[in-house]
């Protein structure tokens, strides 16, 4: 016969799984927190003329490693070789 969890037990499990919720909840305001200034931050940019695309896209490649960048790139480019595409993108590094 199974033993059953005594009332401590299943008080300490509820607790732990209580903070547990509490401390994701906590986290994902803070996310959404940092996302709100993020997008404004993007507004900022925009009001004095700076493309958000391209920033976001320049936020992404940096967060590549160089080899990543690399191999992206040269994909890119043989891509656009291979339908005749012309003005593949500089490699800058």
């Amino acid at each position: 016969m199974a033993k059953q969890p005594t009332v401590s037990s299943d008080s300490v499990a509820q607790d732990q799984l209580r903070a547990f919720i509490e401390r994701i909840e906590r986290m994902e305001e803070e996310k959404k927190a940092i996302a709100d200034d993020i997008k404004e931050i993007y507004a900022e940019a925009k009001g004095n003329g700076f493309d958000t695309k391209v920033l976001r896209q320049i936020v992404r490649i940096r967060k590549q490693d160089h080899a990543e960048r690399m191999e992206q790139e040269a994909l890119l480019e043989l891509y656009m070789a291979a339908l005749g595409m012309q003005g593949a993108p500089a490699n800058d590094d």
